[in-house]
């Protein structure tokens, strides 16, 4: 954890104060927020956003970031017209179960360091590529060490129940997968949808996982209306995610218990498929994250400045709407409060944009957008 200050940053998300305006950072926390000409110059490190537009560094609450192998001709057959089956993740399994440890790390540490590279300072990262319980804790133990090796943060997800391949699937995944998994990981996540796992099935994985310690977080409602958001909240999930197929009835309830809404947009751009209804989910209440989605088959990208951009265009979110979700709404899909926002107490995990405004996120997408990233107050991307 570091000390640092910002200077001359034109405008801070989350403050409605002139610039220029500073960021003091103390042990890796925010201390204040305060006009330029406020500071009292000391001894502490300096960066110059030098009229530059800062935001929080974003958190990513949805990714695949670990696996072997590659689907483009899978993605090339869809360009073609064929559809995207589910059952196209057992091809990466197959890539994944015959890779080496240290090849898994070292791929893992490559895309998470292309995440920090775009402003991203907090990835989930799911397993769901083992579907044995040796691959799986093996994945698991893979984002350990890459947790080790990159300045990004990686919150590991617990995904063995990414597909049912068999009947006896899922005690496999109750009765052995999660006693070897749960100590490695934060989160447990299914697959609920279509060609996927049923909502009992969905259901025995996610409470069996709670009783483990992991906090209980759901793929719903992206291929079709299945239930999946109904038992998200029924269980009180962390977050529902994908949501392409959700219904007002499904909003509210989604609402009413809580769950966040992690939306993927680069997913229904990759597929060409319906987007979220993005709107229906803010007007009745549910909190909205933005995430990449990042994975082989229908999804490989790690650019969240890409998805905010999508967010606006294709969601019709504002572009302060965007943002949030992709900061603060990433966090509280992840069960945090430390992260995604800049206001005092929280860590100094920020992003310095090469813009005066935030609005050049959507403004110009795919352009390179990231000047500075900051992780706990220490400089981790410069220009």
């Amino acid at each position: 954890m570091a000390d640092l200050v910002v200077r001359r940053a034109s405008r801070v998300f989350g403050y409605d104060a002139e610039g220029p305006l500073a960021i003091v950072v103390v042990d890796g926390v925010v201390r204040r927020v305060v006009p330029e000409a406020e500071l009292k110059r000391g001894d502490l490190p300096e960066l110059d956003a030098a009229g530059r537009a800062v935001i929080p560094g974003f958190v990513d609450a949805h990714t695949h970031l670990v696996f072997a192998g590659h689907r483009a001709d899978e993605f090339a057959a869809r360009l073609e017209g064929r559809p995207y089956e589910a059952g196209g993740i057992m091809r990466t399994v197959a890539a994944t179960r015959a890779a080496a440890f240290e090849d898994l790390v070292d791929a893992t540490v490559a895309r998470a360091d292309a995440c920090l590279a775009g402003g991203t300072t907090t990835i989930e990262v799911k397993s769901g590529y083992g579907l044995d319980t040796v691959t799986e804790r093996r994945l698991l133990e893979a984002v350990a060490a890459a947790n080790e090796v990159t300045s990004a943060d990686l919150a590991p997800t617990f995904l063995g129940a990414h597909l049912a391949p068999d009947p006896e699937y899922i005690d496999l995944v109750v009765d052995e997968m999660l006693p070897a998994c749960a100590g490695l990981a934060i989160h447990c996540d299914a697959f609920c949808d279509e060609g996927a796992l049923t909502v009992p099935q969905a259901r025995r994985v996610l409470v069996e996982g709670r009783r483990h310690g992991l906090a209980p977080r759901i793929h719903a409602e992206e291929l079709a209306r299945t239930g999946g958001a109904m038992l998200a909240a029924e269980l009180a999930c962390l977050s529902a995610d994908h949501l392409v197929h959700v219904t007002e009835e499904d909003a509210a309830a989604l609402a009413a218990h809580g769950v966040v809404g992690v939306l993927l947009p680069a997913t229904s751009f990759c597929l060409r498929s319906g987007y979220a209804p993005a709107r229906t989910l803010r007007d009745a209440g549910v909190t909205l994250a933005l995430a990449t989605d990042c994975n082989p088959g229908t999804s490989y990208t790690t650019s969240m400045p890409f998805v905010i951009a999508l967010a606006c265009s294709e969601y019709g979110l504002t572009v302060d709407e965007a943002v949030a979700a992709a900061t603060q709404g990433g966090a509280l899909a992840l069960g945090r409060d430390d992260i995604g926002h800049l206001q005092a107490g929280a860590a100094a995990d920020l992003v310095v944009l090469d813009a005066d405004h935030w609005v050049d996120l959507a403004y110009r997408p795919g352009m390179p957008i990231v000047s500075n990233v900051v992780k706990g107050g220490e400089v981790v991307v410069w220009e």
